[in-house]
């Protein structure tokens, strides 16, 4: 079974409310599956869906804590502007279902050349994360802190080369580069990552041996910070909110 889309719901009366469990419960056996958010999901919330007209609604979104990244979708006739989709009252909930379909929804296969079978990049709700030189160990630490903050989809290889290769093939949202790779200067892969025609958007880079040099190197190339290992907690999820 593929992860569950998480969906964060603000407001809505009873029988709105009802109307969501049921299409949520609908989804349980189709791809992708929608899942009611609650603050103790092991998980962030992909997307919201968000009651304007309450006043639960309209705590939400004026507060201070409130993820500005999150894809958002209104229901009531005060939407604000930057609401990535709106829906007035009565609410047409098969058309909402096909809103979270566009975005979430595992693309078909295409040909790329005759006989070639390639699958097209992943939803553009979904980020997508490579890890390039970690340990075991730390790339396993990160993948849960990854999770935690939403990003479930995560590659790890071992070499610049290998993760060359990669970002040729899709668009990343975060790359985690470690400095001690063993086949190439990182600083070289990261202004690699810079200089793409579709620059990675968020470049993060990691190291058992944090320096001044280094921290300014990072600024300089454009990341938006520098991991210690052995990871702090508290760092990893501040930068990750960056994402």
């Amino acid at each position: 079974m593929a992860s569950p889309t998480w969906v964060k719901v603000v407001g809505f009366s009873d029988s709105e409310r009802h109307s969501l469990n049921t299409m949520f419960r609908l989804s349980e056996h189709m791809n992708p599956t929608y899942m009611l958010w609650t603050p103790e999901t092991p998980s962030q919330p992909h997307v919201a869906l968000i009651d304007v007209d309450s006043y639960e609604g309209g705590l939400e979104l004026g507060s201070p804590r409130f993820n500005q990244n999150l894809k958002v979708i209104c229901v009531g006739a005060r939407a604000p502007a930057n609401a990535w989709r709106t829906f007035e009252r009565p609410v047409d909930w098969s058309a909402l279902l096909d809103v979270l379909d566009d975005l979430f929804a595992p693309r078909p296969f295409e040909e790329s050349e005759p006989g070639q079978l390639v699958e097209k990049q992943v939803p553009p709700g979904v980020k997508v994360t490579l890890l390039v030189g970690l340990a075991r160990p730390d790339r396993l630490y990160l993948r849960a802190r990854l999770a935690l903050a939403g990003l479930t989809e995560v590659e790890d290889v071992d070499t610049a080369a290998d993760a060359a290769v990669k970002v040729s093939q899709r668009q990343y949202d975060l790359v985690v580069v470690s400095l001690e790779l063993i086949d190439a200067d990182p600083w070289v892969l990261v202004q690699t990552l810079k200089d793409m025609p579709t620059p990675v958007r968020s470049t993060i880079v990691a190291t058992d041996a944090p320096t001044w040099r280094a921290m300014e190197m990072a600024e300089d190339l454009g990341c938006i910070g520098l991991l210690e290992i052995p990871f702090e907690p508290q760092q990893v999820m501040d930068l990750l909110q960056k994402v």
